[in-house]
């Protein structure tokens, strides 16, 4: 492993460490929200259900049908334009609180995939250490064998009388 996956690998345990006694000092902060951010999860809540969509979809055919039919006195005729006004109205100002919700919610995502990335690295790295450690096992385990093996084949050939392969053999 080189010096700088060394380094990271040390800085990454360094970090978990200091995370794990911060966790164990504090309890778990609960997240405050400010109240623009309550209330632009709550527009973005609201908006993004199905309650929300066939309300709506619901009063604009009342609206539709009672200014077509004559029921209102035709307030609002053909072309509907304050109805126009109204969902524009609407959309103008749900947008911002819809992309204030998005944008909160992406800088959580964005610091869960850094701590997601943070871990996959260590990961990798234990990983190649654990395969240095084995392949160092590996050639331990050799040597011995390679040794024990010349030992024994001198036992042989003391107890044999011989000295060369030919007095093994036989």
């Amino acid at each position: 492993m080189e010096p700088a996956e060394h380094d990271l690998l040390a800085d990454l345990r360094r970090a978990r460490r200091s995370l794990r006694l911060q966790a164990m000092d504090e309890p778990p902060a609960v997240v405050r929200l400010t109240l623009g951010q309550r209330i632009a999860d709550a527009v973005a809540t609201v908006m993004g259900s199905w309650s929300f969509i066939i309300v709506q979809s619901v009063i604009l055919i009342v609206w539709i049908t009672a200014n077509l039919v004559g029921a209102i006195r035709r307030w609002d005729p053909y072309p509907f334009i304050l109805l126009n006004l109204a969902l524009s109205f609407q959309a103008a100002y749900a947008a911002p609180f819809i992309m204030m919700s998005q944008n909160r919610q992406q800088d959580i995502d964005r610091k869960a995939a850094e701590h997601d990335y943070q871990v996959n690295i260590k990961a990798e790295l234990e990983i190649e250490l654990l395969h240095q450690k084995i392949d160092q096992l590996r050639e331990t385990e050799v040597l011995r064998l390679t040794e024990a093996v010349h030992e024994l084949t001198a036992q042989l050939r003391e107890a044999r009388g011989g000295t060369g392969p030919a007095a093994i053999k036989s």
